[in-house]
């Protein structure tokens, strides 16, 4: 019944979906025009034409931007903005409240309002690559649903710059690399569609298509800084095609029309990570997939990103979806769309050879211990980091785990490995969490873009439609209850155990090799309870832990440990002098403009986390990242989507 009552209940919101876009075709759509020409000097700029009656009128920008999970609408850095019609400036006023809103009085007559704004770009932008979330050009009538404002985008990129999204061109004879000089246009579409359809662009660039045999299309899309370095490794662009055929087998459902990976290599542009239906926007560093050090710690990127297509995208929590983008978004469940989905995308990265089974064991063995050391768990649930997560996200480092952070993601993924371990224990086997996605995010079957909520009550009802359980009372007490000790069930019921040995795990190992140029310091918050940079500076000081007990703080810089110099081996050479003995580590600290001596009594050795196998228990772990796409399985996959 359940099954039955969501199938109705999809269909009924297809149709709303499907009306909205016809009444939308049916309208003047706003035509916009984005410029990235101007991207080497940090500067976009667009045109936009409004349809309009007469009388006043409030146009407006995005606040709530979805996937970011907080207020990040660029209207700090939209300026030059001049509204005309037919040609003739005409005043606006910016609103005394909600200050991305724009009011102008339309005179009578007119049809058509012309905008020009430009867009200060700080990020994601170079001197050989520009990244376009449409947000930073936006402009629309406000206190209208964005699904129902019909929008034709445009594009201009510099000369011989390649182009990767998920937007339709209308003439692609020169695509994806436009004709010198050219503006390409796109279908109509609408704002909320335009706003979850983003544009990379770059010098060096190209295009790779996705395992072939899945419909509906999947590309990868790859700009560089350094020419060659979009040319990506066969092992790797091997491993994406397999994270194609994985989620597929996984999900078993498409809800785009076409799939794009949009990946930026840079150490310029920055880094990013951000969801979107029909694609997803990917920055790393400039060597973020060139070795298997540098492909380790970005492992999980694309994997996390293309499951919330799925999980997020098509399935979002009522609180998260809002009909507009200048209503606050509410991030209660938080835990299942980001938490559910990075134990999802690290699994696919692991079935999908992105990174090893050991790999993927050994970086679960990370996650879990920093939680596990995460002081702040005594006294805020994760369910209120979810609800916090608008002011929790970025910030100051300093005291951050007594704050505690956005830890729904990596407390989620131990819920989900914990219910996926239980779903294979209580039905011997036979059934596991891959049962639940397709119960949770297939149903409704392929469809193009379209978001349908749910609710904690929906999410128990399909558990237990996969296995009956008290599964309200198993969330409960694991993410609204505060929970001083990390869930550590699903590793354990997996047949290992979080264990510390005084040297790094492999991947820990890889992952300090791959970064060392950058100038990363010591790992000593296992042990002395610090994170402290290459150059002394303390990042963070674990509370009540041996540092925290030395009163050491969060902007201390430590100028000597035991007589000598700071550096990374001078502090660990002291770690390990003191083991076994009464001698506390001595320092010399400076504190603001002031330098005084600090004792941390500690005696225990360097500490590092690990994941040990226990015999005589079932090997989950390793069976649920086993692939799933034998050759057997891919002729499967493609018959049925055909």
């Amino acid at each position: 019944m359940q099954t039955l009552r969501f199938h109705a209940r999809v269909a009924v919101i297809a149709l709303c979906g499907l009306g909205s876009l016809v009444a939308a075709a049916q309208k003047t759509p706003i035509q916009i025009t984005a410029n990235l020409t101007d991207a080497p000097r940090k500067l976009y700029h667009a045109e936009v034409d409004i349809p309009v009656t007469p009388g006043p009128l409030t146009l407006i920008t995005p606040e709530w931007i979805p996937g970011n999970h907080r207020p990040t609408g660029p209207a700090e850095d939209i300026t030059g903005v001049v509204f005309t019609i037919d040609g003739k400036p005409i005043p606006w006023r910016r609103d005394d409240v909600n200050l991305y809103e724009f009011h102008v009085d339309i005179p009578q007559g007119a049809t058509t309002l012309h905008a020009h704004l430009d867009c200060i770009v700080l990020n994601r932008v170079s001197q050989k690559i520009a990244v376009l979330e449409w947000e930073k050009l936006l402009l629309y009538p406000a206190n209208t649903p964005v699904r129902d404002i019909p929008i034709q985008p445009s594009l201009k990129v510099p000369a011989g710059w390649g182009v990767g999204t998920a937007l339709q061109p209308i003439d692609a004879a020169s695509w994806p690399v436009p004709a010198a000089g050219t503006t390409t246009k796109f279908e109509v579409t609408n704002v909320e569609q335009l706003q979850d359809s983003p544009i990379i662009a770059g010098a060096n660039f190209h295009e790779f298509r996705l395992a072939p045999e899945i419909t509906p299309a999947h590309y990868l899309d790859v700009v560089s800084d350094e020419p060659g370095d979009e040319n990506l490794r066969p092992s790797t662009l091997a491993e994406i095609n397999n994270l194609v055929r994985e989620a597929s087998v996984e999900y078993a459902s498409h809800h785009y029309h076409v799939y794009h990976f949009l990946l930026t290599l840079s150490d310029v542009a920055g880094g990013e990570g951000l969801e979107h239906g029909q694609s997803s926007d990917n920055g790393v560093g400039e060597k973020g997939f060139a070795d298997d050090a540098h492909q380790l710690a970005n492992a999980d990127l694309l994997s996390h990103e293309f499951t919330h297509s799925w999980n997020g995208k098509y399935r979002r929590p009522v609180g998260l979806y809002q009909p507009d983008f200048a209503t606050a978004q509410q991030g209660a469940l938080l835990w299942v769309y980001e938490g559910m989905t990075q134990y999802l995308g690290n699994v696919l990265a692991a079935r999908a050879g992105l990174k090893s089974q050991e790999e993927y064991r050994n970086m679960l063995g990370l996650s879990a211990a920093s939680l596990e050391y995460r002081s702040g768990r005594v006294w805020r649930s994760t369910e209120d980091t979810a609800v916090a997560a608008s002011i929790l996200r970025g910030g100051n480092p300093a005291w951050s785990n007594w704050k505690r952070g956005q830890d729904y993601y990596q407390e989620g993924e131990l819920v989900w490995l914990d219910a996926d371990t239980l779903i294979r224990k209580l039905t011997d086997d036979k059934k596991s969490l891959d049962d639940f996605e397709k119960v949770f995010l297939a149903k409704g079957g392929n469809t193009g873009p379209l978001i349908v909520p749910y609710t904690f009550d929906e999410l128990v009802a399909d558990l237990n439609e996969v296995v009956p359980y008290d599964w309200a009372t198993f969330l409960h007490d694991r993410i609204y209850k505060i929970n001083p000790q990390v869930d550590l069930d699903g590793i354990e019921r997996g047949g290992y155990k979080l264990v510390f040995k005084d040297k790094p795990n492999p991947a820990e190992k890889m992952l300090a090799a791959a970064y060392a140029r950058y100038g990363l310091g010591i790992d000593v918050w296992y042990s002395l309870g610090l994170r402290i940079s290459g150059e002394g500076q303390i990042i963070d000081v674990r509370w009540n832990g041996p540092a925290d007990k030395a009163q050491l703080a969060p902007g201390y810089k430590v100028l000597a440990v035991n007589g000598r110099i700071f550096s990374p081996d001078a502090l660990r050479d002291a770690i390990q002098a003191a083991k076994g003995t009464t001698e506390p580590i001595k320092l010399i600290v400076q504190a603001d403009t002031w330098v005084s001596n600090y004792e941390i009594d500690y005696h225990d050795g360097e500490r590092y986390p690990w994941m040990e196998r226990v015999d005589g228990t079932p090997d989950y772990l390793d069976e649920i990242t086993k692939p799933r796409t034998t050759p057997e399985k891919v002729a499967e996959t493609k018959a049925s989507n055909e």
